[in-house]
């Protein structure tokens, strides 16, 4: 730029100088050619000014360009402050995570401390109880004694044993009654840490849910790993045990410990084959499995109230045979869910399953589990399927557009016998058809495998 006005500056001299020259033999001798570079000089000025304006709207531009950068500095610093703000608030987050973390495992710890204190109340209570009905025989004893002396003048020596007895049986029954209100307050405190620990609970579920991403559970659970079925081609082996067992459960109590396939017969009933898996220390009727997409789930309603697929592998086992097992008694209804990054998480309900007269009709109640809740609670779900949708829902068929029968109380909900789709399946309303877990306040997590089994409600391992 500087080069630029110098020339600007010294070419017109330069020529005036030579002008001049010229001009002084203008008088000697005046030809065309002196005209013609008059001209070339107003041409040189013109081309002079012109570009002096062109260094001006240059330095314009220089200036309109600093201000642009200045505008995207201040715009960076900006975004630099939210984003340290947005650091900040997660490390709040995570410290007030942890904190809950800690309270909930020293109230579980308090909770232990205090069953413990409760057990031996309890044992002490049932000595006292014991020594009241010692001392109750005593005194019928006294009593009888007392009858007597009616007829016969006591002694000194009995009157003071008398007195002494009633004495000790008031102290007692005082020091039972004293007991008795511990444990009365011991139990109010139980029932306080237990309002507690289900509060953090809940909160440590929400703040595990804010942080979950990319459709997958956030770390693994550190549950007994399940037995898994057996591997695709693998020959399924059918026990067959001495007599009619009603369900797995029956089976392992009567000594069997391997998972597999075996016959049961509940009350009432068929004989039939169920797969049995080992959890626990006890053994669980698997009534669903899923783990590679190789069974088609889009089936009509027959194919569901008779169940479909092979045992040994990907199956659903039929919802005549589940009743028939669960109107035997109550049962725990345990769902495990996997993702595709192999993150594992369980939930479990109390439920109760209508018959066909019911469209089998669903009703949960959770009881534990290490994911959120995607089911509805204390509702009455009717099962439909595409060829039999008992809930349309505005003309809409949710089995038909989101392939499998389920439970359905809305569409877009959670549905473990949808169509089996991998990540890379794109397309909002495809992931929707697929296997996945909704819950009622959060995402869509797209699932790899899903295993639903029951349990009559008196397992012991629970307690």
């Amino acid at each position: 730029m500087k080069i630029i006005l110098v020339f600007l500056f010294v070419a017109p001299l330069a020529l005036s100088a030579r002008a001049e020259k010229d001009h002084s033999s203008f008088d000697s001798a005046a030809s065309p050619e002196t005209k013609s570079r008059f001209a070339m000089l107003d041409d040189v000025r013109i081309l002079a000014n012109g570009l002096l304006q062109l260094g001006h709207g240059l330095k314009d531009f220089v200036h309109k360009t600093k201000g642009q950068m200045n505008d995207i500095f201040q715009k960076l610093y900006i975004f630099d402050r939210s984003f340290y703000e947005l650091s900040l608030q997660t490390s709040e987050i995570k410290e007030e995570e942890e904190q809950l973390r800690q309270t909930t495992a020293r109230l579980q710890i308090n909770n232990e401390e205090i069953k413990n204190l409760s057990q031996e109340m309890n044992s002490k209570i049932e000595d006292l109880i014991q020594n009241k009905i010692q001392l109750q025989e005593k005194v019928w004893g006294l009593e009888d004694k007392v009858t007597k002396l009616a007829i016969i003048q006591p002694s000194i020596q009995e009157t003071k044993e008398i007195s002494s007895l009633k004495a000790f049986v008031e102290q007692q029954d005082n020091h039972i009654k004293q007991l008795l209100k511990i444990v009365e307050d011991q139990h109010v405190q139980l029932d306080r840490q237990h309002n507690q620990i289900m509060e953090l609970e809940d909160k440590l579920n929400h703040i595990e849910l804010q942080e979950l991403a990319e459709n997958s559970f956030t770390e693994e659970q550190t549950e007994p790993e399940a037995i898994p079925f057996p591997v695709h081609n693998a020959t399924a082996v059918i026990y067959k045990s001495d007599g009619a067992a009603p369900d797995c459960t029956a089976l392992s109590n009567s000594g069997i410990r391997s998972s597999g396939v075996y016959t049961i017969k509940p009350n009432g009933s068929e004989a039939f084959n169920v797969y049995c898996e080992m959890k626990f220390g006890s053994s669980w009727t698997v009534i669903q499995n899923r783990v590679d997409g190789s069974l088609d789930f889009n089936q009509t309603w027959d194919a569901y109230a008779n169940g479909f697929g092979e045992l040994n592998e990907e199956f659903w086992l039929g919802l005549n045979k589940t009743y028939s097992i669960t109107k035997q008694g109550d049962y725990i209804l345990r769902i495990e869910l996997q993702d595709w990054k192999d993150n594992k998480r369980y939930i479990e309900y109390a439920f109760s399953l209508g018959g066909p007269e019911t469209d089998y009709t669903l009703q949960l109640s959770r009881i534990s589990g290490s994911i959120p809740n995607a089911l509805p609670e204390q509702t009455e779900l009717r099962f439909s399927t595409a060829d039999r949708d008992v809930d349309i829902i505005n003309d809409f068929n949710c089995p038909e557009n989101y392939l499998g029968g389920w439970w359905h109380s809305e569409c877009e909900e959670t549905n473990l016998n949808g169509k089996y789709v991998a990540p890379r399946s794109r397309g909002r309303l495809d992931r929707r058809k697929g296997l996945y877990w909704k819950p009622k306040k959060g995402r869509y997590y797209l699932l790899k495998s899903t295993k639903i089994m029951i349990h009559p409600t008196d397992l012991k391992s629970f307690d």
